[in-house]
């Protein structure tokens, strides 16, 4: 499956998650899978949001550098 189609395949997908934690701020994505592709949207935004796709290897990778703390802004400019 090409980028291009697990983008259509995850936008058209039902199966959209919200982490459990999030608040009602507005400021939180959702992740939804098919087969080989991790998709990731803007909540708020819902189904007209545009859609991240990630192969599994680069889903773990982002999600190691979160976990690792790769992308803190702390001391950034914002």
């Amino acid at each position: 499956m090409t980028h291009a189609d697990a983008v259509a395949a995850l936008s058209a997908t039902g199966n959209w998650r919200k982490a459990s934690h999030s608040g009602n701020n507005g400021g939180c994505v959702e992740v939804a899978t098919t087969p080989g592709w991790i998709g990731v949207r803007d909540t708020k935004l819902g189904p007209d949001s545009p859609v991240l796709a990630f192969t599994p290897a680069e889903w773990d990778a982002f999600t190691k550098g979160v976990r690792g703390g790769e992308f803190d802004l702390a001391g950034a400019d914002l």
